[in-house]
């Protein structure tokens, strides 16, 4: 892992937090904190967003539960498991290859998409923590939205429409809880596999919500890959690659990974985030915004169809 710093800048979000009411937020607090964004995402594509509302409590919860159901036995996670035609449920270790020039990554997941509305679940705790969660953090993107709209220099809604769906049919927004097992010996692990492949998101913005153990390391351009370090009380922001598209290249989707640690202790401690994949409504058409179409129109479940039938 690279001595360098990396370069992700810490942004106070406390004017747009959601201890704050929609009829409170102030058109100057966007300009400003959208500002901020929209320059992160011009340089490294990454930051981190302090003071941002979400409820400790709800993410240690969450944490605690979604700890629980992967510690289960492989045949109890395997009755939950995601299907190829539904993105919802388990996905076992090494079920998914995020960069497919490498072996299978050595993580599991657990995916939830409340207009899939499944009737079973692990535990009826964990299905009601995932929809706090997910509650919490759909109102936490929109407020992101709203910022990087403004910061963009477009309406303060633009991208708030174009996500309208969150949380119910016909929109893709994915709350993806993760689990890094302890690591056997190294011995048994494959030649170049890793806990997740290098790999740029699939939508618009990503949150992320670590635990202490570390390990996302982010490509800095002329530099390399640099240590995402967990800090407390914050959540990493990203973009993902259909928001460059959207933005013909002028924001950027960085490449991000998690490897296998080098200190003994890290290799043998389980590893856990939370990400909330933000996506616009499946029928959204995705074009250039400065109208240059340098890329062509795309829906947005068209993309995100695509980049499954590569990563599954």
């Amino acid at each position: 892992m690279s001595d360098v710093k990396p370069v992700i800048p810490v942004i106070d979000f406390e004017k747009l937090s959601l201890s704050k009411g929609d009829d409170s937020i102030l058109r100057g607090d966007l300009e400003e904190i959208g500002g901020q964004i929209k320059e992160a995402f011009q340089t490294i594509g990454f930051c981190y967003l302090k003071n941002h509302g979400t409820d400790g409590d709800l993410i240690e919860n969450y944490f605690k539960v979604s700890r629980d159901f992967f510690c289960t036995s492989p045949d109890e996670k395997a009755k939950f498991a995601r299907s190829n035609d539904c993105n919802f449920g388990w996905v076992a270790l090494e079920r998914e290859r995020i960069n497919p020039e490498r072996p299978g990554d050595l993580k599991e997941a657990f995916n939830y998409q409340p207009g899939i509305n499944p009737d079973t679940w692990p535990s009826s705790e964990f299905k009601t923590l995932s929809q706090d969660f997910y509650a919490s953090c759909k109102t936490l993107s929109l407020r992101i939205c709203d910022a990087l709209s403004v910061g963009l220099g477009l309406d303060e809604k633009y991208f708030r429409d174009a996500h309208k769906f969150i949380g119910v049919d016909g929109n893709p927004t994915t709350l993806r809880t993760l689990y890094y097992p302890p690591l056997p010996e190294v011995s048994s692990i494959k030649p170049g596999q890793i806990r997740l492949g290098e790999h740029s998101d699939y939508g618009t913005i990503t949150m992320l919500f670590q635990d202490e153990i570390g390990g996302l390391e982010v490509e800095e351009k002329g530099t390399g890959f640099v240590p995402a370090t967990p800090i407390p009380g914050t959540v990493i922001l990203n973009i993902g690659d259909l928001m460059q598209r959207w933005t013909s290249d002028f924001l950027v989707a960085t490449k991000h990974r998690v490897c296998i640690p080098e200190v003994e202790f890290k290799r043998k401690s389980s590893r856990q985030s939370v990400a909330f994949f933000v996506h616009p409504d499946d029928e959204y058409v995705i074009k250039c915004l400065d109208g240059s179409n340098k890329y062509e129109p795309i829906s947005s479940i068209d993309y995100l169809n695509y980049r499954f039938s590569v990563t599954f």
